[in-house]
């Protein structure tokens, strides 16, 4: 990547905007520099951008394909910047020409093109695919529109459209020229050829037209841009509205919609029938148009047949949603390529991995047979007849598990049960924390493990330490290359080294000293945005993530409740100052997740307004939780909620975010927090609560009784009653659902049954924020251990064990 001075690209920057914009720098907005920046930078990278697609087809090496519903990367230009090495004089430059950088990078934004952990977490993997010299690339969906915009109205969480494209977007680029075709719907004709194979004809089907945008993906300053391609859908040119007849037209104009909602929006709601089939469209979209393109560079860059494709290709699956890349190859390889099944099913095999990201049974997708039988007729075919050879192979090969064919079998109950087919059709399946792929293995999906033990492995969850640390905190990732060296930047397990000044009072200070100013910069950002006053020298506890009820946010507003009645008992009680930090969106369905967003701003509402409080207690739920807001509170964060019901959190990426950053965790034995707990240690660490084999057991047998703590808990008794008696909401109704399906549904997150375990936990969190060198010690503790948090860790792993795959530039030099 060329290098500048600081002079040399202020004039840079200056002819652009004179070039473009025709106007002197003096008279440029915010806008126009952030435009004149990104074009400059696009074309610093073109150049390596070329040079890495040459240098892979020449060296025919083997390429990772990543495929995800979901790409949650965030805003670009600075994370570009700072992998191209340019941050630093570009800062100085914008400075010099009268610019603030953090207005220019803000302007930029959030391509929502994902929910949460999981699109967050491919967004990671391709910065370490990048950075590590990879040959990885993504595939997911340009949604016209992100997830929502999120806006709070009287408590209530309102959707709004999230128009992230409206403005265009810097960072793609439209390759009109590789489009493909999808077909869905019509007839499937089968014929016998003179060799004796089948041969497969469509006919009627309704074709939509995939366009790739591509996004370049930079690798941390080496010569590596890898490619993210997100699948625009769009009418077949020679279909568009050609009629001048109007019913005709309306039609047209029906259709035209219809097909442009494939790639709308993200997660249509699946309540409805409509809503599911859209969904089911868009998996399919996602995976055929991904999969030709991968037969497509096959075949330009390698000579070898397709029977080669497991030595050269990889295909990785994200979740369940892009499984029906297994039969969508076999049909490629049986009916556009001639082989017979055999030999499809050995190839495809051999280039599918799944990753799992749930022990949620609900959160494990199942499709109608009829309506995939309907929308997409010759992929259910060949998962009709992957699912008869499977159960056939269970019932000669594997007698002890005749019994178990109608948990395991792919079709059953009329439905198709797509994590049974990734496991069925592919080599390699990993869950995403050593506890979660434990449960996968001994409750979930033990009789799969059972047949295939050789492909479960566990890939705990990492966090590009790129941009949630060296991005998002500079002044702390300053300090410490000050202490220990440039190294931890390539090599985030250096990071270890901290370990000996962890207990160095210049070193803590100076540490203490960047904590307060990030606590201070986040205090503004909160009066900005609500108009609320927080002390930054309050503990900031932080419960940032998805609004779901396994998540617990019910929990932390409990315990903040509590926290309210105890001080409204005794306005003197002695308490350090908190300020209770919440962001979360949750899904416009899902109705119990929106009233404890209403719950949570109805007590903030009160709490932050009653004079008895003294500024004791502050409740923030900032709006519109998203990658940006995220890199503005982790860094600030002093305690870390991480309380899911344990057994529930496949793994978490939050709890790694925090820790990165000197956050404190405060958690369940779940997900990864086991093994943060397992790095720093118990000293280090506030775990509390049920542990995964109490819920399990609980589950399974019984034995638990909400009703019995709700009778023996005065506490608990109080905020529940003071739920149902409206004390929060100016209505009697309000919080009702909240109260009767805690207790008539027997609190199935085991709320109440941690409650006592988690006030108490909390009570050591106060004691040991009160003697700062202690917490500061605790806080760099965690910092060192976090690089065995990094991605660049989990890639590597995926690399080695999985892909059986080496940096570029090491192997092919």
């Amino acid at each position: 990547m060329p290098q500048f001075t600081v002079n040399e690209l202020t004039e840079k920057i200056k002819h652009k905007i004179i070039v473009e914009n025709q106007k002197d720098i003096k008279d440029a907005s915010n806008k126009e520099i952030y435009g004149a920046l990104a074009s400059l930078l696009i074309e610093e990278i073109q150049y390596n951008w070329d040079t890495t697609n040459k240098k892979y087809k020449e060296i025919e090496c083997k390429q990772i394909y990543y495929l995800s519903m979901e790409f949650l990367i965030g805003r670009l230009l600075e994370s570009n910047l700072l992998n191209c090495g340019l941050l630093d004089i570009t800062n100085i430059a914008l400075k010099n020409l009268g610019f603030d950088p953090e207005q220019i990078y803000a302007l930029e934004r959030d391509p929502g093109l994902g929910n949460g952990g999981l699109g967050r977490l491919a967004a990671c993997f391709l910065d370490s695919l990048a950075s590590l010299e990879y040959a990885g690339h993504g595939y997911g969906i340009r949604y016209q529109y992100g997830l929502f915009e999120q806006r709070f109205i009287h408590g209530n969480q309102i959707e709004l459209p999230d128009y992230w494209l409206n403005d265009g977007y810097a960072w793609e680029t439209r390759k009109e020229e590789e489009s493909l075709c999808i077909h869905f719907n019509g007839i499937v004709h089968m014929f016998k050829k003179n060799d004796g194979n089948l041969e497969f004809k469509y006919e009627n089907t309704d074709k939509v037209m995939a366009i790739p945008y591509y996004i370049p993906i930079v690798g941390y300053q080496n010569k590596i841009i890898n490619t993210l391609r997100l699948w625009s859908a769009e009418p077949v040119l020679n279909e568009k509205m050609n009629s001048t007849k109007e019913v005709t037209r309306y039609q047209d104009l029906n259709h035209q919609h219809s097909i442009e909602q494939i790639s709308g929006f993200l997660y249509p709601d699946d309540s409805t029938h409509d809503g599911k089939l859209l969904r089911l469209k868009q998996q399919y979209f996602l995976v055929s148009s991904s999969i030709q393109h991968i037969i497509q560079t096959f075949k330009r860059n390698h000579s070898s047949s397709l029977t080669c494709l497991p030595e050269k290709v990889a295909i990785q699956i994200n979740d369940t949603h892009p499984s029906m890349a297994i039969p969508e190859l076999m049909r490629i390889l049986m009916d556009d390529e001639g082989y017979g099944w055999d030999i499809a099913w050995d190839i495809t095999t051999k280039v599918i991995a799944y990753t799992n990201h749930t022990t949620l049974s609900e959160a494990l997708e199942t499709w109608p047979k009829e309506m995939l039988n309907q929308l997409l007729p010759r992929i259910y075919m060949i998962i009709e007849e992957i699912n008869e050879r499977f159960c056939i192979n269970i019932w000669y090969e594997h007698p002890n598990l005749r019994e178990r064919i109608p948990e395991m079998a792919i079709i059953a109950d009329n439905q198709v049960h797509m994590a049974r087919l990734a496991i069925v059709g592919s080599f390699s399946v990993n869950g995403v924390a050593r506890i979660h792929t434990e449960i996968l293995k001994n409750k979930e999906m033990k009789h799969f493990y059972t047949l295939y033990p050789d492909r479960f492995n566990n890939k705990t969850n990492g966090i590009t330490h790129r941009r949630w640390l060296l991005k998002v905190n500079p002044e702390l990732s300053n300090l410490i290359t000050e202490i220990i060296g440039p190294e931890w930047i390539r090599r985030p397990k250096q990071l270890i080294s901290l370990i000996k000044y962890s207990k160095d009072r210049s070193f803590l200070e100076k540490f203490y000293d960047v904590k307060q100013k990030n606590k201070q910069k986040l205090a503004n950002l909160v009066h900005q945005r609500t108009g609320i006053l927080v002390d930054h020298q309050s503990i900031f506890d932080v419960q940032i993530k998805r609004l779901h009820e396994y998540k617990r946010q019910l929990l932390n507003i409990f315990r903040i409740i509590s926290i309210y009645n105890d001080i409204k008992n005794n306005p003197n009680l002695d308490m350090i100052p908190r300020t209770f930090i919440f962001g979360a969106k949750a899904a416009p369905s899902y109705h119990l997740a929106k009233e404890v967003i209403k719950l949570i701003n109805k007590v903030a509402s009160i709490v932050n307004h009653d004079p008895d409080i003294r500024g004791k207690l502050k409740v923030i739920f900032l709006e519109n939780y998203n990658v940006s807001l995220a890199e503005n509170i982790i860094p600030a964060a002093d305690i870390s909620e991480q309380i899911s019901t344990a057994s529930k959190e496949a793994s978490g990426t939050g709890n790694m975010k925090m820790m990165m950053n000197g956050a404190l965790t405060v958690g369940t034995l779940d997900g990864a927090n086991i093994e943060i707990r397992d790095l720093v240690g118990d000293k280090n660490i506030f775990i509390f609560g049920l542990t995964a084999e109490e819920v399990i057991h609980y589950q399974q047998n019984g034995g638990y009784n909400a009703v019995d703590i709700y009778n023996t808990d005065e506490r608990v008794k109080r905020i529940l009653d003071q739920l149902h008696h409206g004390e929060f909401g100016k209505h009697d109704i309000e919080f009702k659902d909240i109260y009767y399906h805690i207790l008539s549904h027997n609190d199935p997150y085991f709320v109440l049954k941690d409650f006592d375990p988690f006030i108490e936990i909390h009570n050591f969190v106060e004691q040991a924020y009160r003697d700062q060198f202690t917490w500061l010690q605790m806080s760099v503790t965690n910092i060192a251990h976090s690089g065995k948090f990094s991605s660049d860790r989990t890639i590597q792993q995926y690399a080695s064990e999985i892909w059986k795959i080496k940096p570029v530039y090491e192997s092919y030099p």
